[in-house]
C-alpha cells in the first residue's frame, strides 16, 4: 500500500514488528511480507531496507531459507568496541537520550562472540556494577551487524595456505588464508582480505580471500597506499566524472558572467600556504569616510559547475570533503576544477558567491550583502610573505598592497577583540608540518604555528561563515549549519574537580544551559604562558563534544556563536557547496516550496553523511601522519629528547616531543618503582617512591624502537642528571 511507502522510517519498521510479534504469524519471505503490507513490487526494496534495519537493531531474524521471523534473543544493541588485549566494550546509545554518554558494558575476551571492531552487536548483562568507577559487565550474544568485511595486513605464507596480520591491533584475530585464495601474495606483502567466514570467537577461526596486494609492506609508499584503502580515499576519480568535466571549459564564458555582479575592478587578494593550489577564497577591503569598513570575502562558485545529480555531483558527496595526507591530496574535486576552473587563480575571470560585510570602527556588524559575483583577482599572495608586510618587512612585489594589508590587519584586531570578549575559546595548539623529499620520504618534522597572518584569513573567514548562517536562518529556508553542542554536565563537574586540585576555579554557577564558553576562555587566558598551560588546555579540550552539521541553528558553542555555517570552501568541503545552491536558489527566486521541500527532505542525511566523512578525513590524516613520525623517528632510536606528557593510563604515559612527535613511555619500561594509575586524577603514581607523572609534566625521554606498521613510537623515561 502506498501508506506504508510513504511513513517514516521509524513508522514503517513498527508495522512490520507489529506483523512479525502477531501470534498468528508464521516465517515468511521478503515477498510474502510485501503481499501481505501490498507494498507494489517496485518499492520491495524500500521494504527490506526496513527489514534490514530490523536485523541490525536484533528484533528479527532471517533465516538461512530467507524467512523472516520475531527474534528469540533479549538483550541490548550497541557497537563493539575492541582492544588489543582481545577484550572490549559495547557502547549502548540511550535512544531517549541519543545526545548523552554512551553506557559502557565491559565484555570479557572470551565473551565477545567472535565480534571484531566496531560491529553492531547483542549483548546481556551478565554481572552488574559494583561501585561508581565500576562497569556493567556482558556477554555478547549474537553479532547483528559486521562493520567491516574487508581489512588490511601483512601476509604470511605458510605454503598451502597463509595467514594476514592485521594492521590494526584492535583486530587482534589473524585471518586464514587458503593457498587457492591467496593471490600468489609473497609473506611480507601488505594485502587486502575480505573475511567469508568470521567464525565463532572460539575453537572456529576467521577465514578470507586476497582480494588487492598493495605492495611490500617494508616500504613507505605501500604503507601510505594502505591508509588510503582503509578509508577508502582514492586518487582516481571514476570514468563517467572524468566523461563529465571534459564538457567543463578552461575559462569563464561571457554568456555565464549574466545577471552577476561584476567585481572586476574591486581590488582583492587571494592569501593561501606557499604549497597551495586549490584557492577558494579571496578577499577585498575598502574603508569610507565615515570609518566603516566594507569588507569583502569571495569564495569561489563551485555550484555552477558541479550541479545536483550529476555523476560530479555523486562523487563530491561520497568523498565529503579533501583529504590531506603528507604525501599527497585526495582532492573532492578533480584537479581541473580545483585547482583550475574553480580555483580564484590570479588574474583571470573566475564565478563566486560574495559576501560583503559592513563593520564599524568597534566590530559591530551594519549591514551585509550576499551575491553572485564576477572577480578578476589583482595578486596571489602567501602567508609568510603577508606575515613580513606586518613585520614590517615587505618584499617588493607587496609594496603597492601595503595599505590594504594594514587596514585588514587593523580590522582583524577589531574583530578579535570582539570575539574575545564574547567568550570564543582559542586553543594554541601548533599544527604538525612534515617536510619530505623527492621520493616521499620525511626529513623534517616541525611544528607549525599561526602566524598573524593565517589568523587574519581565519577571522575574515568566521565573519563571512556567520553572517551567511545568520542571513538564511531569518529567511527561513532549509540549511546546514555547523554546529558545536555544549559539554555533558558530568564532563564540566571533572574539569571542574580537575582544575580544582591545580588551584584554578571555573566559575559556572548560574549558567542557564550549564556552561557559558567565556568561562573556559577565562581559565585559558589565566593560564596562558605558564606551566600549567598543556595541561589545562588538554583538560578543558577533553571536555568539549566533536562539531558535527545539522539542518538546525543550535549554535557554536566553541566559537560562542549562535549561528555559524561553513560557506567558505566549497572546493574542498561539500557542506558549502550544498548551501551554496540554496543561497544562488533563494538569491534568483528559483525557491520555491518545491523545492524547499526537496532540501528539507534531503538535509538530515546529508548532515549525517558530511559530519561522518569529516570524521573519517581526520582519521586517516592522523593514521598518515604517524606513519610519517614512525618513519622520520628510526633513525634517533637512542636518541634523547625533551617533551611534555600528553596522555597517562594505566598502560603508560605519552610524551610529545618538541617536534610535535608523540610516543608512548609504557609502565613495563619504568623499573624504578612499580606505578598505579589513579583515574579519577588521570596520574601515575608509585606506590614506594610517591614519584607523579601528571599531563603537563616536562621531561626527558629516548628513543627506543620506532615500528611504521603499528604506527607506534616507544619511549624511555630518562632521569634528567643523565
Amino acid at each position: 500500500m502506498e501508506e506504508f511507502i510513504s511513513k517514516t522510517m521509524e513508522d514503517k519498521k513498527q508495522i512490520v514488528l507489529d506483523l512479525v510479534n502477531e501470534k498468528s504469524y508464521k516465517p515468511m519471505k521478503l515477498k510474502e511480507i510485501a503481499i501481505l503490507l501490498d507494498v507494489k513490487k517496485e518499492n520491495r526494496e524500500d521494504l527490506k531496507e526496513v527489514l534490514d534495519a530490523l536485523i541490525a537493531e536484533g528484533k528479527v531474524t532471517i533465516s538461512s531459507k530467507e524467512k523472516y521471523r520475531k527474534s528469540d534473543l533479549t538483550g541490548l544493541v550497541g557497537s563493539f568496541w575492541a582492544t588489543k588485549s582481545g577484550f572490549g566494550f559495547v557502547k549502548v546509545v540511550d535512544e531517549e537520550n541519543p545526545e548523552a554518554e554512551p553506557i559502557e558494558i565491559f565484555v570479557p575476551k572470551d565473551d565477545t562472540h567472535g565480534a571484531f571492531h566496531e560491529d553492531t552487536v547483542l549483548v546481556t548483562i551478565v554481572k552488574k556494577a559494583e561501585g561508581e568507577d565500576e562497569k556493567d559487565t556482558g556477554k555478547i550474544v549474537k553479532v547483528l551487524q559486521r562493520a567491516h568485511t574487508e581489512f588490511i595486513g601483512n601476509f604470511q605464507n605458510n605454503k598451502t595456505f597463509g595467514f594476514v596480520i592485521l594492521d590494526n591491533p584492535k583486530y587482534n584475530q589473524d585471518i586464514f588464508v587458503e593457498g587457492r585464495n591467496s593471490m600468489e601474495a609473497k609473506t611480507g606483502s601488505k594485502v587486502v582480505v575480505k573475511v567469508t567466514s568470521f567464525g565463532d570467537g572460539k575453537r572456529k577461526k576467521p577465514s578470507g580471500k586476497i582480494v588487492e596486494i598493495l605492495g611490500d609492506a617494508s616500504e613507505l609508499e605501500t604503507e601510505m597506499k594502505a591508509v588510503r584503502r582503509t578509508y577508502e580515499f582514492t586518487p582516481e576519480f571514476p570514468a563517467e566524472v572524468q566523461a563529465q568535466i571534459k564538457s567543463i571549459p578552461d575559462d569563464v564564458q561571457p554568456t555565464e558572467m549574466v545577471g552577476r555582479k561584476d567585481l572586476r575592478n574591486l581590488t582583492m587578494v587571494t592569501i593561501d600556504g606557499l604549497d597551495s593550489k586549490d584557492l577558494d577564497d579571496a578577499v577585498s577591503l575598502t574603508v569610507s569616510e565615515d570609518g566603516i569598513y566594507h569588507l569583502g570575502v569571495h569564495i569561489a562558485d563551485v555550484s555552477h559547475y558541479v550541479t545536483e545529480n550529476t555523476p560530479l555531483d555523486e562523487e563530491a558527496y561520497k568523498r565529503g570533503t579533501s583529504c590531506y595526507m603528507p604525501d599527497m591530496v585526495i582532492p573532492m574535486l578533480p584537479k581541473k576544477l580545483s585547482n583550475g576552473i574553480c580555483s580564484l587563480n590570479e588574474g583571470v575571470n573566475r564565478l563566486a558567491m560574495t559576501c560583503f560585510v559592513d563593520i564599524d570602527s568597534k566590530g559591530k556588524v551594519v549591514g551585509h550583502e550576499i551575491c553572485a559575483s564576477v572577480i578578476n583577482v589583482d595578486k596571489r599572495m602567501n602567508y609568510d610573505s603577508v606575515q613580513r608586510v606586518f613585520d614590517g618587512n615587505p618584499e617588493e612585489d607587496y609594496l603597492p598592497y601595503v595599505d590594504l594589508l594594514m587596514k585588514m590587519h587593523e580590522l582583524q584586531d577589531i574583530l578579535n577583540e570582539v570575539r574575545m570578549k564574547n567568550g570564543t575559546i582559542d586553543f594554541e595548539f601548533s599544527e604538525t608540518k612534515i617536510v619530505l623529499d623527492e621520493n616521499c620520504n620525511p626529513i623534517d618534522i616541525h611544528p607549525y604555528d599561526r602566524t598573524q597572518a593565517t589568523m587574519m584569513i581565519e577571522e575574515f573567514m568566521l565573519m563571512a561563515n556567520a553572517t551567511v548562517a545568520e542571513h538564511f536562518f531569518w529567511k527561513e529556508v532549509p540549511f546546514l549549519y555547523r554546529t558545536h553542542d555544549i559539554p555533558d554536565e558530568d564532563r564540566i563537574t571533572e574539569l571542574k574537580r580537575n582544575l580544582a586540585e591545580l588551584g584554578i576555579i571555573l566559575h559556572n554557577e548560574g549558567d542557564e544551559h550549564g556552561i557559558h564558553p567565556g568561562k573556559l576562555a577565562e581559565v585559558l587566558r589565566k593560564v596562558k604562558g605558564t606551566d600549567k598551560e598543556a595541561l589545562v588546555s588538554t583538560m578543558v579540550l577533553r571536555s568539549m563534544k566533536q562539531a558535527h552539521y545539522t539542518v538546525t541553528a543550535d549554535g557554536h558553542f566553541g566559537l560562542a556563536m549562535k549561528y555559524y555555517s561553513h560557506f567558505t570552501s566549497p572546493i574542498r568541503r561539500y557542506p558549502d557547496l550544498y548551501i551554496h545552491r540554496i543561497i544562488k536558489e533563494q538569491l534568483h527566486g528559483e525557491l520555491d516550496e518545491k523545492r524547499m521541500d526537496h532540501f528539507r527532505e534531503i538535509g538530515d542525511g546529508v548532515a549525517t553523511s558530511t559530519s561522518e566523512n569529516e570524521r573519517r578525513a581526520v582519521d586517516a590524516e592522523r593514521d598518515a601522519n604517524k606513519i610519517m613520525m614512525a618513519a622520520y623517528m628510526k633513525k634517533y632510536v637512542g636518541e634523547v629528547f625533551s617533551g611534555i606528557i600528553t596522555g597517562v593510563t594505566s598502560w603508560g604515559i605519552y610524551v610529545r616531543l618538541e617536534n610535535t612527535v608523540e610516543g608512548l613511555v609504557s609502565v613495563r619500561s619504568m623499573k624504578d618503582d612499580y606505578y598505579v594509575y589513579d583515574e579519577e586524577h588521570r596520574i601515575l603514581i608509585g606506590e614506594a617512591n610517591r614519584k607523579v607523572f601528571r599531563i603537563g609534566d616536562p621531561c626527558l625521554v629516548k628513543v627506543d624502537a620506532s615500528d611504521v606498521r603499528l604506527r607506534a613510537i616507544d619511549f624511555s623515561l630518562v632521569e634528567e642528571e643523565k
